[in-house]
């Protein structure tokens, strides 16, 4: 059977998945590959239906359909995030690059356009997994937990971004991929070429320098660090960007 790393990160030997999508047709053919692919599958026809199964048992990354009766896709992504950390993909039959956007923005970490063939989903899913749970996945506890800069802390345990006051700022798994990735490497100059094997997701279309600075301006505008006179990720003219900051690791 051709599945994932072997061990959840909740300790089972199986990664558990939420499939959330009001089409009975499309529900079961997802569970149905998915399943092929080694996964233990749930599915929901609508928000209630996910929610109860989220507070049923644990589920490692949901698949969320964008078009639902009652709250839509994005209300359930926004509302999702400001309670769980949970990667997501989103599902939807519109093309147009402001709904992607919107989609990334609320907190989703990938996003597939209706109609797509069930196994490059099965390979997103793969690709989103492996970003999220690869490194918690092996005993390395002699590595930092957590990060701090500029009075911001990384949790790298939590996948959480809080401010000097101690508030959360929701992060997408790609924005807190990429801010990890800069502070290992502070100080030094980082080419869109090496940001983008942390930023994209291959397949994607939109796996080019332009995903880079679209998640450069979404992570600068959740740290408060203005595009056009930056401080904190700044722009190194012809070569890439630098995380402009003492990082002390605990």
């Amino acid at each position: 059977m051709n599945s994932l790393p072997a061990v959840g990160p909740h300790g089972d030997n199986r990664h558990t998945l939420l499939i959330v999508d009001d089409d009975r047709e499309i529900r079961s053919l997802l569970a149905e590959q998915l399943e092929k692919a080694g996964y233990t599958v749930h599915t929901a026809a609508d928000g209630a239906g996910m929610f109860a199964v989220l507070n049923s048992g644990a589920i490692d990354l949901i698949i969320l359909d964008l078009n639902l009766p009652g709250e839509d896709g994005l209300l359930l992504c926004r509302e999702t995030r400001s309670r769980r950390n949970i990667p997501i993909i989103m599902l939807t039959a519109r093309s147009e690059p402001v709904d992607r956007v919107i989609g990334l923005e609320v907190g989703a970490d990938d996003y597939v356009t209706k109609p797509f063939e069930p196994r490059e989903l099965v390979a997103r899913v793969r690709s989103v997994m492996r970003r999220t749970y690869a490194s918690s996945a092996a005993p390395e506890s002699h590595l930092p937990r957590r990060a701090r800069f500029r009075g911001w802390i990384l949790d790298f345990e939590a996948r959480r971004l809080t401010d000097a006051k101690g508030r959360v700022v929701m992060l997408s798994g790609a924005e807190f991929s990429l801010l990890k990735f800069f502070v290992e490497h502070a100080n030094d100059v980082l080419t869109r070429e090496q940001l983008l094997t942390v930023a994209s997701t291959p397949g994607s279309a939109d796996s080019s320098s332009q995903r880079v600075d679209l998640q450069i301006s979404r992570l600068r505008h959740k740290l408060g660090d203005d595009a056009r006179s930056a401080e904190l990720i700044m722009t190194v003219r012809s070569h890439g960007y630098v995380l402009a900051a003492s990082v002390t690791f605990e």
